[in-house]
């Protein structure tokens, strides 16, 4: 063991071998960094080390390499949550100077959600506010309107978000308390109606996103809660979720739309901007004048504002929305895929790749969005042993993102742009 420590060189012969490249700095610290590996693998009993020169090298080579990389996603998954959720439009959203606060008609400051407002006022038909994700927007309809009073809620939508988020303790942070109401299936309007005291100050309903409770279930209706929040001067909010702001079931996507829950008369409505809508990551806020103009003016919206990247790809998203310019919006030109066009397109592939098949198979939603609910489509099956061909496709360049079942590597070209399958032809050729 001792000999094997002796072998191994210092820190500035290391340095001195690598060359330069990159700041000197730099070099020392991802120099110890290696010599302290290789003492461990040494320490671990190891007899044969890896050269000392070509660890450094792939180190500092890895340093030129942005983490962030683009991914073929092949899964059939089209708000994959790992893969970025919404693929974006393309956008113009300034990288350099940009009128983002500033209105070049009159030469003054202006505001950074102008160019957002009356988008939103012309689809929803109400006014809007965005924040920088849809927890976000729930904290701060909490925070502003509900903090040091009630919230009721039905025990059956206390739902997890994700990442080990939860609605209670969201509200919790927020100030609010939580009063709970009927049972985990079933929930009635009248639950409601006696849980509200002189506290109260939000009637809440939230959208089952991601989980769908089936046989003896019920809730009260959002017209309901509406009509009893009027009687009882409570407003009333709903958390959408997943906020689609367009009827999706003739593709067979049941999912309500954020306008009809305005119209049944929700006071105030949020939604995430990265799911169905198409956009990057955001929360949208929208409804009752008096409402939205408080949840402006309290402290945690700067904190919680977008920036002008994010501003940008939620104006293009907005824009594709109210034109109805699906083409543009590659969510919703995923969603209306039919199996018929990727099957053509699939066959393509296949052929094109030898030594594979097609199959039928379904697609996901995903992100949260429509449990349960899938879209028919067609498959690449590629021949070969499944792990072997997964984990070189994964570990390609660009990486390709497949999905195994029944030990078969299966490739959904739904969440595949045109463009990019000539690509994902050569990575399956390169990982036979």
């Amino acid at each position: 063991m001792q000999e094997l420590f002796r072998l191994l060189p210092s820190v500035d012969e290391l340095v001195l071998q690598a060359g330069g490249g990159v700041p000197h700095e730099l070099a020392v610290q991802e120099c110890r960094a290696v010599l302290e590996d290789l003492r461990a693998m040494i320490r671990a009993g190891e007899k044969t080390l890896p050269d000392p020169l070509t660890l450094l090298q792939d180190r500092l080579r890895g340093l030129s390499l942005t983490s962030l990389r683009r991914v073929i996603n092949a899964t059939g998954v089209v708000l994959h949550t790992n893969l970025g959720r919404a693929p974006l439009a393309e956008t113009a959203s300034p990288g350099w100077y940009s009128n983002l606060e500033y209105d070049l008609r009159t030469g003054r400051r202006g505001k950074r959600d102008s160019h957002t407002e009356s988008l939103l006022d012309r689809l929803l038909g109400v006014p809007g506010i965005l924040v920088n994700n849809g927890a976000a927007a729930v904290f701060l309809a909490l925070h502003e309107l509900a903090s040091g009073g009630e919230v009721i809620v039905s025990r059956g939508e206390l739902v997890e978000i994700g990442d080990g988020f939860r609605i209670p303790d969201i509200m919790a942070r927020s100030g609010a308390v939580l009063v709970e109401v009927g049972t985990t299936n079933r929930t009635r309007v009248e639950d409601y109606e006696r849980a509200i005291t002189d506290r109260t100050r939000l009637l809440m309903r939230v959208h089952p996103s991601n989980f769908r409770m089936q046989g003896f279930t019920g809730r009260a209706s959002i017209e309901e809660l509406a009509a009893l929040g009027k009687a009882s001067g409570v407003p009333v909010y709903e958390d959408l979720g997943s906020g689609s702001l367009t009827d999706l079931s003739p593709f067979g996507v049941n999912e309500p739309t954020v306008q009809s829950s305005l119209r049944a008369g929700a006071d105030l409505v949020s939604f995430s901007g990265d799911k169905l809508l198409g956009g990057p990551q955001a929360g949208v806020l929208a409804g009752r004048e008096d409402l939205v103009q408080r949840l402006r003016r309290n402290p945690m919206f700067r904190a919680l504002r977008l920036d002008k990247l994010v501003i940008g790809a939620m104006e293009t998203a907005l824009r594709h929305t109210l034109l109805q310019d699906w083409a543009a919006l590659p969510v919703m030109r995923m969603i209306r895929l039919t199996a018929d066009e990727i099957k053509v397109r699939a066959e393509r592939l296949a052929a094109e790749v030898e030594a594979a098949t097609v199959v039928p198979g379904e697609s996901l939603l995903g992100g949260g969005s429509t449990p349960e609910q899938a879209l028919p489509t067609w498959l690449v099956a590629p021949e070969g042993d499944a792990s072997v061909l997964e984990r070189q496709l994964r570990e390609g360049d660009p990486a390709v993102i497949g999905r195994i079942e029944a030990d078969r590597l299966l490739l959904d070209l739904r969440t595949v742009r045109p463009e990019e399958e000539a690509e994902l032809a050569e990575a399956i050729r390169k990982a036979r």
